[in-house]
């Protein structure tokens, strides 16, 4: 397999996961804002290798697999040292419905691209508008320090509770769209499983 510019983003972007977290738990001032910045430089290669392999016709199904991999990685550890740092129910709740959702809709997709029904849970525009939701308020949240007297980690946690919010709503939709296709549910084949 041939490796292309947006799937080495992609790469890049697993590469970024442990840098951020080492810098994260730095024993220095600068280290939040430092965290920040990498996931924001991860966040925006989420952007450029979908954009590039759209732009170059270099989709692939390795690259189609490996991007939401590498968000839902990104994000769930970044939750969780999040979580870790300020342990109240207040972040635990929208980061466990967030995760959550990640590995049900995982789940379903996996499952729905097994018997042919892949289109049917295909990424909405809500779905987009969650995810920069999502990465807006962590990016918020890593930096923490106030920005010109603005309370920069309580506006994060604002927009993370609009992103989790969301995130129910878009799984919503998603088993919606598998039970009224009638795979999930009283008749459908997803009873048969474990």
């Amino acid at each position: 397999m041939k490796l292309t510019l947006p799937t080495a983003l992609t790469l890049g972007r697993i590469g970024l996961v442990p840098v951020l977290v080492a810098l994260f738990y730095l024993p220095f001032e600068w280290a939040g804002p430092a965290a920040a910045i990498a996931f924001a430089l991860a966040a925006i290669t989420d952007w450029l290798d979908g954009f590039l392999a759209r732009r170059w016709d270099q989709q692939s199904a390795f690259g189609a697999f490996l991007d939401p991999v590498a968000d839902k990685i990104m994000v769930a550890i970044v939750l969780i040292m999040l979580v870790q740092d300020n342990p109240t129910v207040w972040l635990a709740l929208p980061a466990m419905v967030i995760i959550s959702r990640e590995i049900v809709i995982s789940a379903l997709r996996e499952w729905m691209a097994e018997i042919g029904q892949r289109a049917r849970v295909a990424v909405s525009m809500l779905g987009k508008l969650k995810t920069v939701l999502q990465m807006v308020s962590l990016v918020l949240m890593l930096w923490a320090q106030p920005i010109a007297g603005l309370p920069v980690y309580y506006i994060g946690m604002v927009l993370l509770y609009v992103a989790a919010l969301l995130t129910l709503y878009s799984m919503y939709e998603y088993l919606r769209a598998s039970w009224e296709a009638g795979l999930v549910g009283p008749q459908g084949s997803a009873q048969n499983g474990s």
